[in-house]
């Protein structure tokens, strides 16, 4: 039974923000140090301070990283920039923002979830995540106790939950609208009748919800239960830090768009990838890409659309620091069943992020787990542009696009209790950090 309940948002106030777009942020973890500076940049108040503060070579563990958040988050409360409702309410939020050259939108409910284990099959994850990134957001929440970002999650829906909540908003003026840096139209509407609070915990109830996007921040909010339930004498099932905040969006969502998340690695020489290439032709029909400088356009293009045309048959794209071409890698049929058929089930053999780090990855290359949890050598883009780019600048020395995982995969894998690896979706547009927030402390 998933137990979503309405809050007293803190929310920033208009009186004293003008534009929203000038203080809320993406998610922290998909924020890089040049964004970073950008969103310090942008506004004294921007939500950057909260969810990323910037590090300081003078640090210690009484002024660092977590202690300003939580001192920037209570001068700004102090002061009236932050405020927080009177009535309990729920959430509707829009985002509106284009696809496929046509604008579409996407629709969220905001709200206080009950935390469940895992075990208990209410909360869904489906991506494995870092010990170290739930340490230092642990410590974060220690210090602040805020919910600064919603966790995105989704939910089997036929749209009568959203049908409601558009109903209770009625003709009603959104009480946020922005567009943010990328003409991304957002909305919020405050929903205060109790009536409709009772009508959507009771629809939410009987449904399992799925986390898309923020496993760190839903395993840190249980760290963060059980780290009072350990220390605080006075802790009940009435504490606020029994719940966590939650965007919630239905599967059925036309406005629900998943993008790849490529793989970018540093410390692979090209003479290493040309060996694992070679070792790779046992298990993948590999096509050459050659281009030169005249012709680069073109063929990039023709290498992205076949690779796209291959999602069937799980392709893999592989980008080399260097060497003026590209590889299409086509996976054999059968391969992954006889190598993996008694130790993994069926729905993850068949996603691209499955062959890619099991069998190029560990196999052919010869990653240990220590290589794949190390942050400083792999990272990620949700875009093949941004993730050819950065092998070009020798940023990084390998790029491997893949194709997006679909949303019924997703759902496969979580209903079966199974996880996916880490990154292994890429769910768009991200839910700003800033627009609502919910305090842990009573």
């Amino acid at each position: 039974m998933a137990t979503v309940k309405p809050l007293k948002g803190i929310l920033y106030n208009q009186e004293k923000i003008s534009d929203h777009a000038d203080v809320t942020a993406p998610p922290y973890d998909v924020i890089s140090p040049e964004e970073q500076d950008a969103y310090y940049d942008r506004h004294p108040n921007n939500v950057i301070r909260l969810i990323l503060n910037r590090a300081e070579a003078t640090d210690t563990p009484r002024d660092n990283i977590h202690t300003r958040s939580a001192g920037f988050y209570r001068k700004w409360v102090s002061e009236g920039i932050l405020k927080r409702d009177e009535q309990d309410a729920l959430y509707l939020k829009a985002i509106t923002y284009p696809t496929k050259k046509k604008a579409v939108t996407r629709y969220g409910l905001v709200a206080r979830v009950g935390i469940e284990s895992f075990e208990k099959r209410i909360i869904l994850p489906h991506e494995k995540t870092f010990s170290k990134v739930k340490s230092e957001r642990l410590e974060l929440l220690k210090a602040t106790q805020c919910n600064y970002c919603p966790i995105f999650s989704l939910y089997p829906d036929d749209g009568s939950v959203l049908k409601m909540l558009e109903q209770a908003a009625g003709q009603s003026a959104p009480i946020v609208d922005f567009k943010d840096e990328k003409g991304h139209r957002h909305q919020l509407w405050r929903i205060i009748d109790p009536v409709i609070h009772s009508r959507v915990a009771g629809v939410m109830k009987d449904k399992r919800l799925f986390i898309a996007d923020g496993h760190h921040r839903y395993e840190t909010a249980m760290n963060f239960k059980k780290y009072l339930q350990d220390t605080d004498p006075g802790f009940s099932d009435r504490h606020p830090a029994n719940y966590v905040l939650m965007y919630l969006c239905s599967m059925s969502d036309p406005g629900l768009v998943i993008l790849p998340a490529h793989r970018l690695i540093k410390a692979l020489s090209a003479a290493d990838m040309q060996e694992a290439l070679k070792t790779a032709r046992t298990y993948f029909e590999i096509a050459e890409y050659p281009y030169t400088p005249d012709d680069r356009q073109q063929v990039e293009q023709t290498f992205l659309a076949d690779l796209s045309r291959g999602a069937s048959r799980q392709s893999i794209g592989i980008y080399v620091h260097g060497t003026p071409v590209f590889h299409l890698l086509n996976l054999k049929e059968g391969v992954m069943e006889r190598l993996y058929g008694n130790e993994l089930d069926a729905s993850l053999r068949v996603l691209d992020v499955t062959v890619l780090t099991r069998l190029v990855f560990m196999k052919i290359l010869g990653f240990d787990q220590a290589r794949l949890d190390n942050e400083q050598l792999i990272g990620y883009a949700s875009t093949a542009d941004e993730a050819l780019r950065s092998i070009d600048t020798g940023a990084y020395d390998a790029a491997f696009i893949l194709n997006p995982t679909r949303i019924e995969q997703v759902q496969e894998v979580a209903r079966k209790g199974l996880i996916m690896p880490r990154k292994s979706t890429y769910f768009f547009p991200k839910v700003k950090s800033g627009l609502v927030m919910n305090t842990l402390a009573e």
